[in-house]
């Protein structure tokens, strides 16, 4: 029998893993842009996936939000097969907080209006109707996320920090299991980056809050309290694990391909070029 001839393993859904990949691939145009990779995320482990520009990390992470089919591989999401289920149903149960989700919002669209129709998967009020229930929810996520003062503004007048606030508060008003942020600070002052990652680093420490996955490129943009990192780089895994194991100077000198010394202090990473 051929290598070619053998079948993949068949795996079965573990109900404790919101995210099992197996052998994953992306590709486009016969070039692979991410994989093979084998990736699990449990309930109460808080991720970040950091590297270079082009090293993957916006294709991994489109696969586990259900926004692309794996060219290769298992996947299963939230218990359930990419390929063999519905991904609208699976999309339900993912927030996500993201540049792509902001430039699809048009300049009038009113803060209360864009967070609550998050349940409907829509930007902004239609003709749903809601609950009281609804807007005092509403209410909560933004007061949660520092917004409460921006629930009447339209989205044009809002400045760039203000914007990562309210589309965050999107994510999170569908009650996610699993919340992704693809690089939530950036384009914000120094200011507002503190700001937003002093809230996730809370997040992060809420045992009841959902699995998290964010991708940045900057350690300086990990906020406390997150478990986990992988470092990728064109397509490939540098390493995973633990995050005090896989933030290390080596593995971050790998992936940016230059000398980099890493240094935490306190719960934070600092990274910078050395000669």
């Amino acid at each position: 029998m051929t290598a070619q001839e053998i079948a993949e393993p068949e795996y079965v859904a573990d109900p404790d893993l919101l995210i099992d990949f197996h052998g994953v691939e992306l590709r486009r145009g016969g070039h692979t842009l991410v994989g093979p990779i084998d990736w699990q995320v449990e309930l109460d482990e808080r991720w970040v996936i950091i590297g270079p520009n082009g090293a993957g990390k916006t294709s991994l992470v489109r696969m586990a939000a259900a926004e692309e089919f794996p060219s290769k591989g298992t996947a299963f999401l939230m218990g359930e097969r990419i390929g063999k289920t519905d991904m609208r149903d699976l999309r339900a149960l993912i927030g996500i907080s993201s540049a792509a989700v902001q430039h699809r919002i048009p300049d009038n669209e009113r803060v209360d209006d864009l967070v609550i129709s998050a349940g409907y998967a829509v930007l902004g009020r239609w003709r749903e109707e809601y609950q009281d229930m609804d807007f005092g929810r509403v209410e909560e996520i933004l007061a949660q996320v520092g917004a409460t003062h921006l629930a009447k503004r339209t989205w044009g007048t809002l400045s760039e920090g203000e914007k990562k606030r309210v589309i965050l508060a999107r994510a999170l008003m569908v009650n996610p299991e699993l919340l992704i942020l693809d690089e939530p600070s950036a384009g914000m002052d120094l200011g507002g980056r503190e700001d937003l990652v002093g809230y996730l680093g809370d997040l992060a420490l809420d045992p009841d809050a959902p699995a998290i996955v964010m991708i940045t490129h900057h350690v300086e943009e990990i906020p406390y309290g997150f478990t986990h990192a992988m470092i990728l780089d064109e397509g490939k895994v540098v390493d995973m694990g633990l995050i005090n194991s896989v933030l290390t100077s080596e593995n971050l000198s790998t992936a940016f391909h230059q000398p980099i010394q890493v240094d935490r202090i306190g719960e934070r990473y600092f990274a910078r070029r050395v000669r």
